[in-house]
């Protein structure tokens, strides 16, 4: 049977969508981090390199992230093009931001670790979900992931899933065993988010 989007034009974003939804889900993001470092969990992606090498030493998470970030720029611009570095510089950095600012706009009395992995994970999921949608990512592992979807069609939450784990199997030096389990299944909220959502053809819009 014909698939009836494929008769569907599509639907280009505007650069007011695009601004809109990068700083919405930059937000999304952040937040579910601040959940992540309040609970002493890690994430994947750079995310959760930084996450990790700020649990390890105690250097602020905003810093490490634009840091780690640095050398992915150029990959992105030689795979994606000049356009989509920049928008996931502009992601990058208003992460970053938030990060920064967070502590001063909200705080935890009490967090529940497991609602912290299942809410922050979720979050961070729906975040990078708007963010592929709008042609952005979130650091190196995305676009890695981006590009094998769209050149392999390999779904983009499962690959960004296996690579996930090799920086969980890290945090076995930082985390104890029951931070490093919640980490994981925060990594399986995140990927199924994305994994059941983003696929070749099911959204439309384009940027």
């Amino acid at each position: 049977m014909r698939d009836e989007t494929e008769a569907l034009p599509v639907s280009r974003h505007a650069l007011y969508e695009d601004a809109l939804a990068i700083a919405m889900a930059t937000l999304f993001v952040a937040v579910g981090i601040a959940f992540y470092e309040k609970a002493m969990l890690v994430t994947g992606g750079t995310a959760g390199l930084g996450l990790l090498i700020h649990h390890a030493t105690g250097l602020g998470f905003w810093l490490v992230f634009s840091l780690v970030n640095l050398p992915f720029y150029a990959l992105a611009t030689w795979r994606m093009g000049w356009r989509f570095a920049a928008r996931t510089f502009l992601a990058v950095t208003l992460v970053s931001l938030y990060a920064r600012w967070l502590p001063d706009w909200v705080g935890f009395a009490r967090l529940d670790p497991v609602f912290a992995t299942i809410l922050g994970g979720g979050l961070m999921g729906n975040g990078l979900l708007m963010l592929f949608r709008h042609r952005t990512a979130l650091g190196g592992i995305n676009v890695l992931a981006m590009f094998l979807q769209e050149r392999l069609g390999w779904r983009a939450g499962y690959v960004q899933l296996g690579l996930d784990m090799i920086i969980l199997t890290a945090a076995f030096f930082v985390l104890n065993p029951a931070g490093i389990a919640l980490s994981i299944l925060g990594a399986v909220v995140v990927n199924l988010i994305l994994a059941i959502n983003h696929r070749p053809g099911r959204y439309l819009g384009m940027s």
